[in-house]
This record gives structure tokens, sequence and C-alpha cells, in this order.
């Protein structure tokens, strides 16, 4: 597993360029919610997540690295992640926090605290 978790994983059958707004988000014991965003930029891959009515109108942050693998024809994305360890990341406000260098490091220690190896 790459240290890069701003980076999609080679397995995640990833293809740059491919839209995955709309894509239904799975966590390893649920669904979490649908991309409402997401980024391609070279080690600061993320997609946002909107969780909708599961954790109310929260949007999530999730790098590229936690990526297991992406289904084009299902529109389904998989992540290496649960859904309480996605419920109690760190807040991401649209507004504020693209861009972000403190945020983008808060996540990314957070989430790579969390990673299985």
């Amino acid at each position: 597993m790459s240290d890069n978790i701003w980076g999609y994983q080679p397995a995640a059958n990833y293809t740059a360029g491919t839209d995955l707004i709309g894509y239904k988000v799975e966590a390893t014991d649920g669904s979490i919610g649908k991309v409402d965003k997401h980024s391609d930029e070279v080690n600061s891959s993320y997609l946002v997540v909107d969780t909708g009515v599961w954790i109310f109108g929260k949007h999530v942050l999730l790098p590229a690295g936690t990526v297991v693998s992406v289904e084009p024809e299902q529109r389904r994305i998989f992540v290496d992640l649960t859904r309480d360890q996605i419920k109690h990341s760190p807040e991401f406000d649209k507004d504020k926090h693209v861009g972000d260098a403190g945020y983008h490091e808060r996540v990314g220690d957070y989430y790579h605290s969390h990673r299985r190896t």
C-alpha cells in the first residue's frame, strides 16, 4: 500500500478524468452517501461525499488513498473505512476548506491513522 493517502491506489481501477459525481460510496459496513465533488490533482486527489440523511447535512472529504475500488458499471466506490471512522472525521466545509493546507493536513493525518496495513 502506498504511503500517499492523496493518490488513488493502482488496484482501485480508477481512470484519471472519470467523472465520479453521483457515484454511491460504500464503507466497509454500509453505504455512506454520494460523491458531490472530486479532484484528480496529483498528490491531492480526493472525494467530497454528501452523507445526506445518514449524518444530517454533513459533507466529508475522503482522500483518494482510502478508495479500494471504483466500479463504473454500478457507479459505486468502495473505501477501506468504517461508517464510524467516516462519521468522526474532521468536518468538511466547502466554503472554508477547499485549498486550506492546514485542513488538508488534519484530514490526511486522521485517515492515515485509520488505514489498514
